[in-house]
């Protein structure tokens, strides 16, 4: 499954087509992470996106349809952002901190968590079939871990003893429970504390070619 598998927009689209259809997508995952799901109704999303009931009809017709295209676009969103050259890659523990201290200075600074997780745990509540949608949305970020932890083993950062798949389950559960945790205690310490173990459990697998290297200077180092 690829990251904007649900979200492709349809290429029979205008520029103005498409720039609607974003608008829809965005105003829904607002109100599906507010809301609910369930909660969420055609004349909410049409006030909010400024659309009619046959715009938005012609879009989406079916509430699954629409849920469908919102798990993908947001897990786009957050894949993207993760595949930039910000983390170059994931392919040194520098990166892995550099998205810890990211993320921890976003909730800081927010308190929003993370848009996937928040917009998975409302969506999964519900009898709609979208789980494998959600679970191929999650495959894709765990893949970007694997596949970085992937290049540390090739490049000789990371020892043959690091199992490179229960790592990346390990940061990415650090991140998902952090960021739960952050949010209903309204501090960002849990998220920090539970980013910085993962981490630090990371390390315990580099080589001397990692640690050599020049550490990052975060604000949370």
């Amino acid at each position: 499954m690829e990251a904007t598998t649900g979200a492709r927009v349809p290429p029979k689209l205008t520029g103005r087509g498409q720039a609607t259809r974003a608008r829809i997508l965005e105003h829904a995952a607002d109100l599906i992470y507010a809301k609910g799901v369930h909660a969420t109704n055609n004349e909410q999303l049409r006030r909010a996106a400024g659309v009619s009931g046959s715009q938005l009809n012609h879009y989406f017709p079916t509430k699954e349809s629409l849920v469908l295209a919102v798990i993908a676009w947001q897990a786009e969103r957050v894949l993207a952002f993760h595949r930039s050259e910000r983390f170059t890659g994931f392919d040194s523990l520098d990166g892995f901190r550099e998205w810890a201290d990211y993320y921890t200075a976003y909730e800081r600074a927010y308190h929003e968590g993370c848009s996937l997780g928040s917009l998975a745990s409302e969506i999964i509540k519900t009898d709609l079939d979208v789980h494998e949608e959600l679970a191929g949305a999650f495959d894709q970020w765990r893949d970007i871990f694997r596949d970085g932890l992937l290049q540390m083993q090739r490049l000789g950062r990371l020892n043959a003893d690091a199992d490179p798949a229960r790592l990346t389950n390990l940061l990415l559960s650090a991140y998902q429970g952090g960021m739960l945790l952050a949010q209903i205690a309204r501090d960002v310490t849990p998220l920090k504390d539970a980013l910085s173990a993962a981490i630090d459990y990371l390390q315990t697998f580099t080589t001397s070619h990692e640690t050599d290297a020049p550490q990052a200077t975060g604000p949370f180092q």
